[in-house]
């Protein structure tokens, strides 16, 4: 079992990850994006970094999964990773244009092929106020910058992402805005038992609510 969270910057997909893998008995694998020596330059400035920013990321992505989700599969073992290589491809569309978007989908495209699509894909939604607090309260430094128009035209993109037909029979959405799943053990039991019921791994409920 193939496991991957996705989400906007800033909605809980790596926290969820660690707060769930055990529970599938499962590898975790995390993204590195803080080793991206482009990335605070592109935060200061999009334009004039997008492109360096955007090839480190797509072959660190393609490095790292495909060093991982292929044998960890093969091993019989089950997997939960906070993000997926498709989604380099929807930074690309936002940051990139012209000549630089067209160079960076041919060699997306040359690597997509090799790397083993998730049997669920759990999506975490929030609204902008919710995901500008949260990069506010974690503070990483070369996000303080960050601006709230390209947070609501990243969840415009997602949201295209999520309803590509691809993801029609693999797509959990769960909106986080009233969930704090860090916090409250219910929440996160409740985010667990529809991730079970999605899969159809026992033990689940049919139905979890959480109490008012």
């Amino acid at each position: 079992m193939y496991l991957a969270i996705e989400g906007v910057i800033g909605v809980g997909k790596t926290s969820l990850a660690r707060l769930i893998h055990k529970a599938f008995e499962a590898d975790l694998l995390l993204e590195v994006f803080e080793e991206n020596p482009f990335l605070g330059s592109f935060y200061a400035d999009r334009q004039r970094y997008a492109f360096q920013t955007q090839i480190f990321f797509l072959m660190s992505r393609y490095t790292h999964q495909h060093q991982v989700i292929p044998s960890t599969l093969a091993a019989g073992r089950n997997l939960v990773s906070d993000y997926t290589f498709d989604k380099d491809s929807l930074f690309a569309g936002i940051n990139l244009s012209g000549d630089e978007l067209d160079i960076y989908h041919k060699v997306h495209i040359a690597l997509a092929d090799k790397i083993p699509q998730p049997d669920l894909l759990v999506f975490l939604r929030a609204n902008t106020d919710t995901l500008m607090h949260r990069i506010a309260h974690r503070d990483r430094p070369y996000e303080r910058s960050m601006e709230r128009a390209y947070i609501e035209e990243l969840a415009e993109a997602y949201e295209t992402f999520i309803n590509l037909p691809k993801w029609h029979q693999r797509l959990l959405p769960i909106d986080t805005d009233d969930l704090d799943f860090i916090a409250d053990p219910q929440a996160l039991q409740y985010i667990i038992n529809r991730i079970r019921q999605a899969l159809q791994l026992v033990p689940y409920q049919e139905s979890l609510p959480l109490s008012d």
